[in-house]
């Protein structure tokens, strides 16, 4: 007879059974037990070297893969180590489940001064998670792991908390370990039959209507694409929405909202279809002032608070973005090409002029911008940090599919989310991945170069050296504010990059980026390009 499975041992049999392949996680004293049940349950483990770099891993899986990124923490540092990452998963909205390890329950809020106490560990992260939840009892796992799954799934996605007392890894579980199975995910809500037609009224009869799409949209794009046709409306992209319609169609006007002409269009547009977007400032690359729509606003949206958000809607429509635009395309008749002639050339226009107000030193980079379109491969995905040519290649570099754009320069805007999330999006297929980050965000997070040589990833890293924080560097010296902390000693990158394992070079022209990056391709190893700023 078997003996009874242990709490642990279920918890890796529910994520099987939940469909998750790998996890992203560092042992410690207080987990010897929860990684007792691992082996044999066909889970992968990938070890980060900062639990920060196991989140923004678990961030960068979720949101090339669509699917959750799971963290396993230690008690206390081991959750806090890893918030940074969990808060930008949550201002971007992005699927993360994290499980830790807490205290043992008779230990809880009594601060003995055990090892690795946090006091109140759940107050820590209920303020950056969609949910948090403390397990009191081993027979409640199977729920409360169904209760996060259906999350993830079926709601406004975000990091969700379940922290297990260090005495119930152990514990022993009723009946046999395959007797536990995922619970039924729930079919996503569509829009009722009264919103849909007073849409179709509005849209069908508007003379210059526009389209915005945010991240909420990234499982729409081929919806989207299709209504735009339809309506022969420009698409308009949030910068978590790029890709979500390939950047070529002759109705796509890409992520450029931060520009007057394109915010013009969508402000005077007669009908505003926005869908899964907050309207929010980092949409629209840090421009502060909201939108002031002169026309019907159409808000779709699964999470109803967002439907209020930064602009009253005149119609709400609380349901999933795709099966929404499903329904409009039924029951939407198409314009003539006539029209779609003219609203394409209307907007090629609007493209133009977009790049007249590009802002200083953008056109210098521009041609770095153009030779990594010319190097990513067409359905490959670039993963930005926060630095001086992301955010040219956030509105100057087009995309051509959905989860191809994986970037840390909108919401919680950290540092270091590029290599480690750009790690994690390797692993979660096929597709091939660049990853673009600073001098200065690099050394945030350096030590995951080591994770890439270990899992041989063939992953170009673009270290855009400025020498420093350079966009702050520039904002101080447009405010006229002395550059305090912004000039950094940077390490030879290349030497550094090859102490791993891994291979380097440096460039220090546009037209030398392609081979680079071909070449590292090629590799089964991480390659390091330096590129030396002008």
């Amino acid at each position: 007879m078997s003996s009874a499975p242990t709490c642990a041992q279920v918890l890796m049999r529910l994520l099987r059974e939940y469909q998750v392949e790998k996890v992203f996680g560092i042992p410690g004293v207080h987990t010897i037990e929860l990684y007792r049940g691992l082996p044999g349950s066909d889970l992968q483990h990938i070890t980060p070297r900062h639990e920060q770099g196991a989140a923004f891993m678990a961030d960068g899986y979720a949101r090339a893969s669509g699917r959750p990124g799971v963290c396993f923490l230690i008690t206390g540092p081991g959750l806090t180590n890893a918030a940074t990452a969990m808060a930008q998963a949550y201002s971007d909205s992005v699927p993360m489940l994290v499980i830790s390890a807490v205290n043992r329950r008779e230990d809880l809020g009594m601060g003995r001064g055990r090892l690795h106490e946090l006091p109140r560990q759940s107050d820590a992260s209920r303020g950056f998670c969609i949910w948090q939840h403390t397990l009191t009892q081993a027979e409640q796992l199977p729920e409360v792991i169904a209760r996060a799954f259906q999350l993830l799934s079926s709601s406004r996605p975000g990091p969700v908390h379940i922290e297990i007392p260090i005495d119930l890894f152990s514990a022993s579980m009723p009946g046999r370990l395959e007797d536990y199975r995922a619970s039924p995910q729930p079919q996503l809500p569509a829009a009722g039959a009264v919103a849909i037609a007073t849409a179709t009224e509005w849209l069908q009869g508007a003379e210059r209507p526009a389209i915005l799409l945010g991240g909420g949209a990234q499982a729409a794009g081929a919806e989207a694409t299709r209504l735009a046709e339809k309506l022969a409306a420009p698409v308009f992209l949030s910068l978590a929405a790029k890709g979500v319609v390939d950047e070529r169609h002759p109705l796509c006007g890409g992520a450029n909202l931060s520009f007057d002409c394109a915010r013009a269009r969508v402000e005077n547009a007669d009908v505003i279809l926005a869908v899964g977007t907050e309207l929010a400032e980092t949409d629209r690359n840090l421009v502060r002032d909201n939108y002031a729509f002169k026309g019907r606003l159409i808000r779709v949206d699964i999470d109803p608070a967002q439907l209020v958000c930064n602009a009253r809607p005149d119609l709400a429509i609380c349901a999933d973005a795709r099966e929404t635009l499903k329904q409009l395309d039924d029951t939407l008749s198409a314009r003539g090409e006539g029209v779609r002639k003219v609203a394409e050339e209307e907007l090629a226009q609007i493209l133009r002029d977009c790049r007249g107000e590009w802002w200083d030193g953008s056109e210098a980079r521009f041609p770095w911008v153009e030779a990594l379109r010319a190097a990513l491969p067409e359905d490959g995905i670039l993963v930005t940090d926060s630095t001086q040519l992301a955010y040219n290649t956030n509105h100057a570099l087009p995309l051509y599919s959905p989860r191809s754009h994986l970037t840390c320069t909108t919401g919680y805007g950290t540092l270091g989310f590029a290599l480690p999330a750009a790690i994690g999006a390797r692993l979660s297929g096929g597709r091939e991945v660049l990853a673009l980050i600073g001098d200065g965000g690099l050394m945030f997070t350096l030590g995951e170069l080591a994770v890439a040589v270990e899992q041989q990833l063939p992953l170009p890293i673009l270290v855009w050296n400025n020498a420093g924080y350079g966009e702050i560097r520039d904002f101080m010296d447009e405010a006229e504010v002395p550059q305090e902390g912004v000039n950094l000693r940077t390490p030879d990158f290349v030497a550094l990059a090859r102490s791993f394992g891994a291979e380097g070079c440096r460039i220090d022209k546009p037209e030398q980026l392609g081979s680079a990056v071909a070449e590292a391709l090629n590799r089964k190893t991480p390659t390091l390009i330096e590129i030396t700023a002008p």
